[in-house]
């Protein structure tokens, strides 16, 4: 494997399956540490605060600060700065992305949003859904954290963001502005979070469709491991590949070292 200067890590189905640590993670991170690599985990789940994320890995025995983790929500509550200041905006998401979006300085709103925001919200409900699309209809933009329509967990695949935001944009035939990976949105903010050029970092996970074509949609070397959504038999079809193939993190130390 070619070195590197920094690394950009998924978390769900890379480092953890829900509350439980894939074999391999914490080691690979420690990893990076002990060789003075830098990273940034780079999350499409928008549920949790930085702080919850890092006392989760820190309890999975996986090492992160705030500094190191980036998720879908902060990337949403950037870009909608860099489109309006202190936005009105009508949100359907849990504690992660509304705290993000209030650290913007963006107003939560009922009705007469100028954007809908929509992230995974695991208390979802049909008056949630209605505000949204009356909102939309009424002219906000329709923005996700993320496209995901799955997500790996200890219980199995459950529905993503996704899911959720297809039934707002199927109902008001209005496309959303995706956030979260594969877009160039998250990424182009990533490298400039990281520090580093496209060329000197590489993308790390566990699914094709969002960690893998992020990097090869934006230039930069992919490694993909088998422990969350995609495998190497379903993607082999695929005419881009990951610039890596790895059964796990592991079997990646175990390379370096050899």
């Amino acid at each position: 494997m070619k070195a590197y200067k920094g690394y950009l890590i998924d978390l769900d189905g890379t480092m953890y399956r829900g509350t439980e640590k894939i074999e391999g993670a914490d080691s690979f991170v420690h990893h990076l540490e002990a060789n003075g690599f830098p990273y940034l985990f780079l999350t499409n789940n928008s549920a949790k605060t930085a702080g919850q994320v890092v006392e989760k890995l820190t309890r999975l025995g996986i090492p992160a600060t705030e500094d190191h983790i980036f998720t879908s929500s902060m990337a949403t509550a950037s870009y909608i700065s860099d489109l309006k200041n202190q936005a009105k905006v009508f949100v359907i998401g849990e504690h992660g992305l509304i705290d993000a979006l209030q650290k913007e300085g963006h107003q939560i709103v009922e009705d007469d949003a100028d954007y809908v925001i929509i992230g995974l919200d695991r208390d979802i409900s049909y008056e949630k859904l209605t505000k949204a699309c009356l909102n939309v209809r009424n002219g906000a933009k329709l923005i996700s954290t993320n496209r995901d329509v799955a997500i790996p967990t200890e219980r199995g695949m459950m529905p993503g963001n996704g899911a959720i935001t297809s039934v707002v944009s199927v109902s008001t035939g209005v496309s959303p502005i995706f956030v979260g990976k594969p877009s160039s949105i998250i990424m182009d903010q990533a490298l400039e979070r990281i520090g580093f050029s496209k060329e000197e970092v590489v993308m790390v996970g566990d699914n094709y469709d969002t960690d893998i074509m992020s990097g090869i949609s934006a230039g930069i070397d992919t490694l993909m491991v088998e422990t969350g959504v995609s495998t190497f038999d379903g993607i082999s079809d695929r005419p881009k590949q990951p610039t890596y193939q790895y059964k796990n993190l592991m079997d990646v130390i175990k390379e370096e070292g050899s």
